[in-house]
């Protein structure tokens, strides 16, 4: 036998520009996106360091001096009682949003794929999905509409010789009202995206699963459920990292002075502070810098424990 000492021929590694030319196009679409989350992402975050100074409107944020000591405005955040109340009610409430709201769109993604007739499920798909296209303004004034003192409710209740009740200013059924509005609103569009992956799984499964005798919540259970489950993980991890962030335009259109303290979260207290009393730019950047390394703390704790758990993570 003959021995061919041919050697296979060196690849020369592209430079980045010539892979740059090479995939310019794709570059360009690109651009708009890129240019888009520079501009209006990374851009503004220069504007953190007003967290570290005595800012003043007149003498712009380079102008303004540091003050002194540099991080004042995060120890009087921290002696702000208003802050402290805000900040747990902002945990407790964004873990609530969450328990309530996350296995909402994955239960109604599993029933709408047992569903076999095309248009009733398209139907049904729309009509769920239609509530997240309503600004919360539009919803708290349905709510004022349905429970207020002279809402749809109250006058039931007076015509059948009742009492009336107000819904609305109760401090112990507000949070319970805000999680229902929420999961209403957002649990159709948020099943999207589970259809979306059960639509990938391969049809060849359920039959396998069919020959072996296996009924529909059997298949739910070992197939459907197993295919999405790392979408799940995914969205969850997520929604732990913007734990910190839940509910700000529901509070602000759904609440009144009665029950502000029962549902005061950390967004709504930066609102209030900056535009509703006198302006400290400096102590509500702070407020909010701190909140943004919360939720990303949130973030990789979700992340780790998802991994410890045998799921993946985002990283």
């Amino acid at each position: 036998m003959e021995h061919n000492d041919t050697a296979l021929p060196h690849v020369r590694k592209q430079s980045l520009g010539t892979r740059i030319l090479k995939n310019r196009w794709i570059y360009l679409f690109l651009l708009p996106g890129i240019a888009f989350v520079i501009l209006f992402c990374y851009g503004p975050m220069y504007g953190l360091v007003v967290a570290f100074k005595d800012y003043k409107i007149s003498k712009g944020i380079l102008g303004s001096p540091f003050a002194d000591p540099w991080f004042s405005n995060f120890t009087l955040m921290l002696k702000d009682k208003r802050f402290i109340a805000a900040f747990f009610n902002t945990i407790r409430m964004g873990l609530a949003y969450i328990i309530t709201g996350f296995p909402g769109p994955i239960i109604l993604a599993l029933l709408l794929n047992e569903l076999h007739g095309s248009r009733y499920k398209r139907t049904l798909q729309v009509i769920y999905t239609f509530p997240n296209f309503l600004s919360w303004v539009i919803v708290g004034g349905l709510m004022t509409t349905i429970f207020a003192g002279e809402g749809v409710v109250n006058s039931l209740i007076r015509a059948a010789g009742g009492q009336t009740y107000g819904f609305l200013t109760d401090k112990g059924l507000i949070r319970p009202l805000l999680y229902i509005t929420s999961i209403w609103k957002g649990t159709g569009w948020s099943a999207i995206l589970y259809l979306a992956g059960i639509a990938s799984i391969s049809p060849e499964l359920y039959e396998a699963a069919e020959v072996d005798g296996a009924n529909r919540y059997h298949k739910m259970l070992y197939i459907t459920w197993p295919e999405i489950r790392s979408t799940a993980v995914i969205l969850l991890i997520l929604s732990f990292g913007g734990i910190m962030s839940k509910g700000y335009d529901q509070i602000l259109n759904m609440t009144n002075a009665v029950v502000r303290d029962a549902a005061e979260t950390i967004d709504t207290y930066i609102y209030r502070i900056t535009f509703q009393e006198k302006p400290k730019y400096g102590f509500s950047t702070a407020i909010g810098l701190s909140k943004s390394v919360i939720n990303f703390c949130f973030l990789l704790i979700a992340n780790k424990l998802a991994k410890l758990l045998g799921e993946g993570g985002i990283m």
